[in-house]
């Protein structure tokens, strides 16, 4: 999907006017949206048969769950099924019938499906992350999931982003999650820079929800399956199938934002 073929949802500003780029992981730097969405479907598929409600689709994954931190992607999925839980606490175990423990049940296998099979970036990702360091551009990662410093370290590129604000950043700090814009405005504000001066690359619709209602300078849509008309209708000012549609550099948007 080269570039070219997507319109923009508005103009976007050019380079010069760009300081920073701030990564979504799963989706954008990992191919760790895999793991997640098996994840998630070992979870809910047995959970919603039990209860004799709707089948979880793959389709459930990019409405409810994609993007979000892990507790807001429970209450959201059940609630799209008319099922309330108590919320419990972030200290739960697996087995609890509670939000909490459910969450705790995916990142469980999440975490056995890293340490079974790895993960390596995307090529694509990593060439535009050269180009923009390379560029002089500050470059920091926002990701929802807890495990990201993990799935840093197993792909290879955690000393490449001395700025991480993830979910347990998220949870200890007290800052709201996507698609509140509050996680990536902080990780702007941990390099020095407005949300004027970064760009936010998200595949997810809640994160491109909270590119846009943050103000950031570009929004960045990478479609890895959420629907690059869906994308833009979320917010994203373009949208690629690969970051390496991106390059070369120069050929980064030009334009005044209206």
């Amino acid at each position: 999907m080269p570039l070219a073929d997507i319109q923009p949802h508005s103009p976007a500003p050019p380079l010069d006017g760009i300081r920073g780029v701030l990564f979504d992981l799963d989706g954008v730097l990992t191919p760790t949206t895999d793991v997640h969405m098996a994840a998630w479907a070992r979870l809910f598929t047995p959970y919603l048969d039990e209860r004799g409600v709707d089948p979880y689709t793959e389709q459930d994954y990019f409405d409810f769950i994609d993007g979000k931190p892990r507790y807001d992607g429970v209450r959201s999925m059940l609630a799209a099924r008319g099922i309330e839980l108590p919320e419990g606490e972030r200290t739960d175990p697996a087995t609890a019938g509670t939000i909490c423990g459910l969450g705790n049940r995916k990142n469980d296998t999440v975490s056995r499906m890293l340490a079974e099979d790895g993960v390596s970036p995307y090529p694509g990702s990593i060439l535009f992350l050269d180009a923009v360091t390379e560029a002089g551009l500050k470059v920091a990662v926002v990701s929802s999931s807890r495990n990201a410093p993990a799935v840093l370290e197993a792909a290879g590129i955690a000393s490449r982003f001395e700025v991480v604000v993830d979910g347990i950043v998220a949870a200890d700090q007290n800052i709201a999650g996507k698609p509140a814009p509050d996680t990536y405005l902080r990780a702007a504000g941990l390099l020095g820079l407005t949300a004027a001066e970064c760009v936010v690359i998200e595949d997810a619709h809640s994160g491109v929800q909270a590119g846009r209602a943050g103000d950031f300078g570009l929004v960045l849509g990478v479609d890895r399956g959420a629907g690059a008309r869906q994308l833009l209708d979320s917010g994203a000012d373009i949208v690629v199938s690969d970051l390496e549609d991106m390059l070369p550099i120069t050929a980064y948007p030009s334009g005044a934002r209206s």
